[in-house]
């Protein structure tokens, strides 16, 4: 079969099983969109901006597991993807993200929409290509789709010039189902003296505690992870990314830890002996002031990636491989041993009576008895008419914090957001990506003023593909963490954190032809969440008018450690 460049790609992509496309086209990408058409093989998702297109992809890629991808134009269409990308590569995200480039005889000579696609992106992706001549297209294809899936995933660049898909240059293709990098060959079984070292340690704890990421719901090691928890009787605690991994509702669940975490995750964390990190990196929303980081702790790390182990927090015993197969392993061992449970029983009594004391705080308390619509009321309430397969994406600011504290995440790949970068306007694309994955799944966006207006143009693509995504808008009218931030450590300067000229969302929400709901009283939250959910197949923009100066608790402030949490100042009185 004799294929040129943009026909290559398009019958690579459907041969790689490539449910999706999301892109937007333009000069340098015409003859790839144009095979792209002929083919008729692969679904293409035209959204209203490159950066739309890459959270898609990002969100089509967590939801299922599978590589998302992206297309787009050579210069600002690249640059634009650019954010889609720090994105992925920062919650380690498989994406291939083909890029447009000027033909390779003008590259460097500052051609129309020339940009060096490779400069720019190399800070954040795995890897990235430029392909120079289509005898190479086809395998290169190959080589990013394995890299962006195997070992830790992340975001793989292909960029493509013009003249490489010249419709008028064919040569032989045939699809290469796998490939052997000799350069590349990430380790996935864990060292078994390693893992028997580790399980003597956890045996012997007194106050040992489970600290999984998103590694976990990466490497598709739920069930596994919560089997081990199980038998051990550990408590577990959980990154923003890793939530979903082990059931919100469990018993032997803290919460959330770290800057925003529970009173009794970041205590847990403060006293215990033994810390068993999971598919997580210790980022420093999760660590806290370093000095400060599990005084008293062994602590035992297990990662895919061997960069991640002892980089920001030495450990006493490294294990480099696939989260699951290192899980597993303990597992075996342990049913292989005499010692089912830990050496000392009685010192976990006192471990876990400990634990009831902190949790006693009961830390996420907030006053309900309020006609102004509290923002946690609201995720409460969303938890409650919503079932354990609802997909609940998000932007990032205090509503983030809020869906993670008040959502009872119950299964992984559930809770879609940036964590890593911290992406304002991910939410409403990323949400896109996930129901085009999941079409009879219920989907909720939940975001705020601020950041629904980052990527607001998608309820375009929404009403072109007829998207039922429910979006929850915690309206406070102002930049929420920004303002909480100024409150707590700018004397309540509030620096350019008020939004006066908001739009009338219905209104809006009706002109792209969708629906538009505003809520401004508490007792309305209920009825209007059910009413809005149970139109299947609408998309609904629920605008929420609430407290403007509602602040997330509790909270680590910069240079504290996890023992010196903030709680909020009527806490005590609820």
């Amino acid at each position: 079969m004799e294929l040129s460049g943009g026909e290559i790609i398009a019958q690579f992509l459907h041969d790689e099983g490539v449910e999706y496309l999301f892109g937007y086209p333009g000069g340098a990408v015409l003859q790839i969109y144009d095979a792209l058409l002929r083919a008729d093989k692969t679904k293409h998702i035209l959204v209203r901006h490159e950066q739309a297109a890459t959270h898609a992809a990002d969100g089509y890629a967590r939801s299922t597991g599978k590589t998302g991808v992206a297309l787009v134009t050579s210069g600002p269409g690249m640059t634009n993807a650019v954010t889609g990308i720090a994105t992925a590569y920062l919650d380690s995200i498989p994406l291939v993200v083909l890029t447009g480039q000027v033909p390779t005889g003008v590259i460097g000579s500052d051609a129309f929409q020339e940009v060096d696609s490779v400069g720019i992106s190399r800070p954040c992706v795995k890897h990235n290509f430029l392909v120079k001549d289509i005898n190479d297209l086809a395998e290169t294809l190959t080589k990013a789709f394995y890299l962006a899936s195997s070992g830790r995933p992340g975001p793989v660049v292909v960029d493509i010039p013009k003249d490489v898909t010249d419709p008028n240059i064919k040569i032989p293709y045939t699809y290469q189902q796998s490939i052997e990098m000799r350069s590349y060959n990430p380790v996935t079984k864990g060292h078994p003296f390693q893992i028997k070292k580790a399980l003597e340690l956890m045996l012997q704890a007194k106050k040992p505690v489970f600290y999984t990421g998103g590694g976990v719901v990466l490497g598709n090691a739920s069930e596994t992870l919560r089997t081990l928890v199980k038998t051990l009787n550990f408590p577990i605690t959980s990154t923003l990314m890793g939530l979903g991994a082990y059931p919100s509702s469990d018993e032997q669940f803290l919460g959330m830890l770290g800057m925003h975490g529970t009173y009794e995750a970041n205590m847990a964390m403060h006293d215990t002996d033994v810390l068993i990190a999971v598919g997580a990196r210790f980022d420093d929303r999760v660590t806290g002031h370093l000095e400060h980081f599990c005084p008293t702790a062994k602590i035992i790390h297990i990662d895919i990636d061997p960069s991640s182990i002892s980089k920001t927090v030495q450990v006493d015993i490294p294990i480099v491989g696939d989260v699951d197969d290192v899980l597993t392993s303990m597992l075996e061992l342990l049913k292989d041993s005499d010692n089912k449970v830990t050496n000392d029983s009685d010192a976990m009594k006192a471990w876990w009576k400990q634990i009831k004391q902190w949790r006693k705080k009961n830390c996420l308390r907030y006053n309900k008895k309020t006609k102004t619509i509290k923002p946690q009321y609201v995720i409460e309430k969303l938890n409650e008419i919503t079932d354990d397969d609802a997909y609940i994406t998000s932007d990032v600011g205090q509503h983030q914090m809020f869906a993670a504290q008040y959502y009872k995440f119950e299964k992984p790949r559930h809770w879609i957001n940036s964590g890593g970068l911290g992406t304002m306007g991910f939410g409403l694309p990323a949400a896109m990506g996930v129901q085009l994955a999941h079409l009879d799944k219920t989907v909720a966006c939940v975001t705020g003023e601020g950041s629904i207006q980052m990527n607001i143009q998608e309820l375009a693509t929404c009403m072109q593909y007829q998207l039922p995504i429910k979006i929850i808008n915690l309206n406070n009218r102002y930049l929420g963490m920004v303002r909480q931030w100024q409150e707590f450590f700018y004397e309540g300067r509030y620096a350019m954190s008020y939004m006066d000229s908001i739009p009338d969302f219905v209104k809006l929400a009706e002109s792209y032809r969708h629906v538009g709901m505003k809520v401004e009283q508490t007792s309305d939250v209920e009825d209007a969440l059910r009413e809005a959910f149970a139109m299947k197949d609408k998309l609904v923009f629920i605008d929420f008018i609430s407290n403007r100066e509602e602040n997330v608790y509790p909270m680590i402030a910069e240079g504290k450690g996890h023992h010196e949490m903030e709680l909020a100042p009527d806490s005590e009185l609820l």
